[in-house]
């Protein structure tokens, strides 16, 4: 995985970071990169974002380990910091980060509303969420699948079943259970992203 992200996909990284950043208009403060992985996105919004913190949150100690040593490859340990821990029992305070990023994560998590509830927990009064899928324009993606198709012809972009009209209002449909009731769902050439906006 850190591999690929670190070849086929690192164009699609800064992308993702600046829709993020101009989606939410958030540029400063903690964000938190949860299911980051390799770290790559955390290393892109902190790139773009010099005034913001960046902490990697990763369920899996293993890529916890190769996130630290991407991020000091990079000289970037002094912006961001790593953590483990389930997205549905997060180990920061009540409205710890203003800015909540996550790409690809959410579609292996056991429980979406559960993982969804905590993440509103977490966010800060004004801050906002940027959690989904994508490859951050359209050119990138035909990019990324074709690389990726050759490298492995069963390979499939899982985002696709997941994103359609009835994912759309299943979102919609839990936003409104939990109370969230700022939010905008992109699904565009960008991809399939969340933007949750907390208010109080």
């Amino acid at each position: 995985m850190n591999e690929i992200a670190m070849t086929v996909f690192a164009p699609i990284y800064p992308v993702i970071a600046k829709n993020a950043l101009i989606a939410t208009e958030i540029t400063r403060g903690v964000c938190l990169d949860v299911g980051s992985g390799p770290a790559m996105l955390a290393m892109a919004v902190a790139r773009e974002a010099p005034e913001m913190d960046v902490v990697a949150f990763d369920f899996s100690n293993d890529s916890r380990e190769i996130a630290m040593d991407n991020i000091r490859k990079a000289h970037l340990e002094n912006r961001i910091r790593t953590a483990a821990g389930d997205v549905h029992a997060m180990p920061f305070e009540d409205g710890y980060a203003d800015l909540i990023v996550s790409r690809g994560s959410m579609f292996f998590w056991e429980n979406l509303k559960d993982a969804f509830r905590e993440i509103y927990r977490v966010l800060s009064p004004r801050g906002a969420t940027y959690i989904g899928g994508g490859f951050g324009s359209l050119e990138l993606r035909e990019r990324v699948i074709s690389e990726m198709l050759k490298r492995d012809p069963q390979w499939d972009c899982y985002t696709k079943e997941k994103t359609g009209e009835d994912g759309v209002k299943r979102f919609e449909d839990m936003f409104g259970e939990l109370g969230c009731d700022a939010y905008r769902i992109i699904n565009d050439e960008t991809g399939f992203w969340l933007v949750i906006l907390k208010h109080n």
